[in-house]
């Protein structure tokens, strides 16, 4: 659909595109946490909902769909600039993306099923878990072997990835968040990775991810083509910025910095979802 843009909010589109693109490039995640406010508080993206169509539910569909093709298009671009700098596993972030699209569907089914508010209020909890273990954790992952034994090594690995990669594919589908804070431990602790190469490689999952569900709002026309566009020009300046800041750091101190963001996108996630638990009690 197209939705008419002044100057000062076209300018607004880019700048969020700069802070999403930065988030994703540094930390593989976080495109979805940021753009959905960006584009309804900062952008002030508004639109006529059609005369059949409910106007909150079109709105909210609209955004959703246009974030995700945001998020999209910038996590394969910034995974293409970890790519240029060493940071992707190709073989890993295919065997990790094609299960994890098939568990997206699957688990976007399921997340209609289900009050969204008291999911998302719940997994808050689960992000906390996860990012406490990666705090503990004195390891940063292992990297690769290029060896004959090292590329056996890999081969077995692979039989956790692609079964992992479903399953993080539908809690990506149930909670309808990006995965990007899902796929990179999901990485780290299935293919061996280190922080940096889970980073550039969740990328090729969070872009598959997003511009599959970006496809089925596309179908209804629920996603704006133009704003997704300027999201991805500041992208290109935030991601640069995000992936040589990320390529410059310590393993231990990366992934100490996404677990301290996975606790504080927790806990925002708590505050946003807890009138739909309260209602509940």
């Amino acid at each position: 659909m197209y939705v008419e843009l002044n100057l000062i909010q076209a300018l607004l589109a880019v700048v969020s595109g700069v802070v999403v693109g930065f988030s994703l490039g540094l930390i593989g995640g976080g495109g979805s946490i940021l753009a959905i406010p960006l584009l309804l508080y900062f952008v002030g993206l508004t639109y006529e909902a059609p005369p059949h169509s409910a106007a909150e539910s079109y709105i909210d569909h609209v955004v959703i769909g246009t974030t995700a093709l945001s998020v999209g298009l910038n996590a394969y671009l910034n995974s293409y600039m970890h790519f240029r700098k060493g940071n992707v596993s190709l073989r890993n972030g295919v065997a990790f993306s094609l299960p994890g699209v098939a568990g997206a569907v699957s688990g976007a089914y399921v997340g209609h099923l289900v009050g969204g508010g008291l999911l998302l209020f719940l997994f808050s909890f689960v992000m906390i878990g996860i990012a406490l273990v990666m705090l503990r954790s004195k390891s940063a992952g292992v990297k690769e072997a290029n060896t004959t034994a090292g590329l056996k090594v890999m081969g077995s690995r692979l039989v956790k990835v692609i079964p992992v990669g479903f399953a993080v594919g539908v809690l990506s589908g149930v909670f309808g968040i990006g995965g990007g804070f899902l796929v990179v431990p999901a990485l780290m602790y299935s293919a061996g990775l280190t922080m940096i190469r889970a980073i550039g490689t969740s990328l090729m999952a969070v872009g598959t991810f997003g511009v599959t569900s970006a496809a089925t709002y596309a179908l209804f026309g629920e996603l704006s083509l133009e704003v997704a566009v300027l999201f991805l020009l500041g992208g290109l300046a935030g991601g640069y910025a995000g992936t040589r800041l990320a390529s410059g750091l310590p393993n231990v101190t990366l992934k100490k910095l996404f677990a301290l963001v996975i606790i504080a996108v927790a806990f925002y996630i708590m505050y946003q979802n807890f009138y739909a638990v309260s209602t509940l009690l």
